[in-house]
């Protein structure tokens, strides 16, 4: 069935007007409509064989991603799925260093996201040819290897060799168990304090353990916040803080000390996601007072993660199922952390971030780290009933998907209801603006 020929490639801008409750609101988002640009590619099988991918955004600026799938599209239709998975590097490639194309990245910004997408949608498709679910092992030829040379890992993919004793019991753990997950619903930075104490107290009932609160616009209101967090979710409970990059490098370090009685495990993108020695100095600020810095969701590519962990820039990998190149390049990623014995906790939330992600931290444990050990997958209660197969949470654990494909797949209805700017939704929007 891998002969199959992609014959066609549509993308959608699809947008929900989230921030009229203020869900996702941080430090530096503070107005964010949780969007996709979602791909769909079709095959010439008889049996209408489809893939479905995705890359998340959060309003604004969807369109322009829509216009660099569309450039892409050419690179894709016309190819056999055997033609790609063969060699899935040499796909990669041609998708992120086409000579002209190249230029408005390389393998960064909009026409990453765009790369991810399409990649997010045939690995869809390969997982629907072979009735798998993409959390099973991989073959190592699928990873994004080229600068893994740097820091001796390409031979290192004996990880997975190593890995190999237990598997079967991990497997079957998570089966059984499903992975850690911590939540960040409950305290948006919009939120009022009655909502952070309703909602924390609703997600103590329903077991959670692991909270995440934003801060970073205003320090007594996040001590508030968070000395409120704290009473509620108790002390043996984990707390994590996220400032969206929102300070620079000794504000960051005088900010979080002063939030360092509420005992946070990490402060997550405390500055600008590009500045690995800014972390590193901030990391190392921070490591008398038992706080790890946390990052990578808006981390380019596998080169940057290199560059934080070769620096000791960050204490927690943070992967992202839609900002680097699909799972090509998170494999890299994972490799890496393990190589520095640095636990992978994915970005998750958003829309289908969850539904993505849960794949790759299967992955991980299952095949790469065989550790849960401070690891942790985000995770957050938004939009999750558009999809064909939602992510399932119980006892605050990811349990597995059962449904072959990358789990990204939506609901058509949902699709033309919120597609930007003609779907219902946002026409009633406009109309209710206009009265």
């Amino acid at each position: 069935m891998q002969e199959n020929k992609i014959i066609k490639l549509t993308v959608r801008d699809v947008r929900f007007p989230t921030s009229l409750e203020q869900h996702g609101s941080d430090a530096m988002h503070t107005d964010p409509d949780y969007s996709v640009a979602y791909v769909v590619l079709e095959t010439d099988s008889d049996a209408a064989l489809k893939g479905y991918g995705l890359t998340f955004t959060v309003g604004r600026g969807t369109e322009i991603v829509v216009c660099a799938v569309k450039a892409l599209s050419t690179l894709v239709v016309g190819k056999t799925l055997k033609e790609i998975v063969s060699d899935f590097r040499g796909f990669y490639r041609l998708l992120s260093s086409d000579g002209q194309m190249r230029w408005v990245g390389p393998e960064k910004g909009v026409i990453q996201l765009a790369t991810a997408a399409i990649l997010n949608a045939v690995w869809d498709l390969w997982a629907r040819v072979e009735g798998k679910v993409r959390n099973k092992p991989l073959k190592t030829n699928t990873f994004e290897c080229a600068y893994m040379i740097a820091i001796k890992i390409q031979n290192e993919a004996i990880l997975l060799k190593v890995a190999k004793k237990g598997q079967k019991n991990r497997e079957e753990q998570m089966l059984k168990e499903g992975y850690p997950a911590y939540t960040t619903s409950c305290a948006w930075l919009g939120y009022t304090d009655q909502q952070l104490t309703q909602l924390c107290s609703e997600a103590l009932a329903q077991g959670w353990t692991k909270f995440k609160v934003k801060v970073g616009a205003d320090l007594q209101d996040d001590i508030r916040r968070c000395s409120l967090i704290r009473k509620l979710i108790g002390p043996n409970n984990t707390l994590m803080i996220d400032a969206n990059q929102r300070w620079d490098v000794n504000e960051a370090i005088t900010w979080v000390t002063k939030l360092a009685e509420f005992h946070p495990l990490w402060i997550e993108e405390p500055t600008c996601p590009d500045d690995v020695l800014g972390h590193a100095s901030i990391s190392k600020a921070l490591a008398p007072l038992g706080i790890g810095v946390a990052t990578g969701e808006q981390c380019h590519n596998r080169v940057m993660f290199k560059q934080f962990l070769q620096a000791a820039a960050l204490q927690f990998v943070q992967i992202d199922s839609c900002r680097v190149g699909s799972v090509n390049e998170n494999l890299a990623i994972i490799l890496m952390a393990a190589k520095f014995n640095v636990p992978v906790c994915p970005h998750a939330g958003g829309v289908g971030l969850c539904e993505l992600v849960q794949h790759l931290i299967l992955f991980d444990y299952i095949s790469v780290s065989a550790s849960l050990n401070n690891r942790m997958c985000e995770y957050v209660d938004h939009l999750h009933e558009h999809f064909k197969s939602p992510t399932i949470i119980r006892n605050a654990h990811y349990i597995p998907p059962k449904d072959p494909g990358y789990s990204c797949e939506m609901l058509e209805e949902s699709v033309q209801k919120h597609q930007y700017p003609d779907g219902e939704v946002w026409r009633a929007i406009e109309q209710q603006g206009k009265q």
